[in-house]
């Protein structure tokens, strides 16, 4: 099969498509004929090894020679101990741990996948798992008339993550670059900010929730956005940005009865399935910037990589 490898961290120049193994599922896995594979901001932080955390498991070179993680696909094959699938269903899920999406074939354990609505086409699908997995936990403190603000809302969790606080009733402000405002508007957002121009934490404006999908300033700055009672969440960021958000962030925020913390995402198809029933019923929608060839994949991730996707990027495979 055809595949996108790498074998080092560093920059696109690292990868390449090879001819390489079909794998054969373990027991409790399934094998995937892929069809679609979308981007994720990890992707690109775990082809750069960058942050720290993203080496886990491959402190020198990478753990898995194939990225792309959320699949959506046919299943080819299943393991001796697989019950809930069988040759021929169509899948999508979050396959994190394993990882391979950028290639013809991907194994998954059973548990990562989902059966793929048929009212969702498999791109659509593949966009869900990872992204609304993050926006659907990271607006869970959403509500009527609650102030709510995304940073690094336009790109794919953030586009859902502002309408799905729209959704909650929610008075939602984005933050992202300056190509990205016109985007955020047609999602929802109600009011939108330039982070080259203005830092939302120096605006005076208060927030009843802040969820952080860029982390990059100081807890104590991001304090000073939340409203008294407010939560801050930061989901991905420099190792010591997350750190101080976890130690002392969380207690100075204490003191001044708010909360912050690193939100700790759980993933599974019980955590992304409620918004693909969204998707489904129309009250959420897919968007999709681009879509890729699997020998395009460097160019994808470069798209995704340096902010200037509005929304989801898709590698499709024919």
């Amino acid at each position: 099969m055809r595949a996108v490898v790498y074998d080092r961290y560093g920059s696109t120049d690292a990868l390449r498509v090879e001819d390489v193994p079909t794998p054969s599922p373990a027991p409790k896995q399934v094998l995937v004929r892929v069809v679609a594979t979308s981007i994720n901001l990890s992707d690109w932080e775990t082809l750069r090894g960058d942050p720290l955390y993203s080496r886990i498991g491959g402190l020198r070179r990478p753990a898995r020679r194939t990225l792309g993680s959320d699949i959506a696909g046919r299943v080819e094959a299943v393991g001796s101990e697989v019950s809930r699938f069988r040759v021929g269903d169509e899948v999508y899920g979050d396959n994190l741990d394993l990882k391979g999406g950028f290639a013809e074939f991907a194994t998954a354990p059973e548990t990562a996948l989902a059966h793929k609505p048929e009212r969702l086409t498999f791109a659509e699908a593949s966009t869900i798992p990872q992204a609304g997995a993050i926006a659907l936990q990271g607006t869970a403190p959403a509500g009527a008339g609650r102030r709510v603000l995304v940073n690094g809302a336009g790109g794919g969790t953030g586009s859902f993550a502002i309408q799905l606080a729209k959704l909650a009733g929610a008075h939602v402000t984005g933050v992202d670059n300056a190509a990205k405002l016109g985007f955020m508007r047609s999602v929802g957002a109600d009011e939108v900010i330039d982070y080259r121009q203005r830092d939302f934490a120096r605006t005076g404006e208060r927030y009843d929730l802040v969820l952080d999908l860029v982390a990059s300033r100081s807890p104590l700055a991001c304090g000073r956005a939340l409203a008294r009672g407010g939560r801050y969440w930061c989901v991905g960021g420099p190792v010591p940005v997350m750190l101080g958000v976890a130690t002392v962030g969380s207690v100075a925020a204490r003191l001044t009865r708010r909360r912050m913390g690193v939100l700790v995402v759980r993933p599974g198809p019980a955590r992304f399935g409620p918004l693909s029933d969204l998707c489904v019923a129309g009250d959420v929608a897919v968007h999709i910037d681009r879509t890729f060839a699997l020998d395009d994949v460097p160019e994808a991730l470069r798209h995704v990589g340096e902010g200037r996707a509005l929304g989801k990027v898709v590698v499709t495979i024919p």
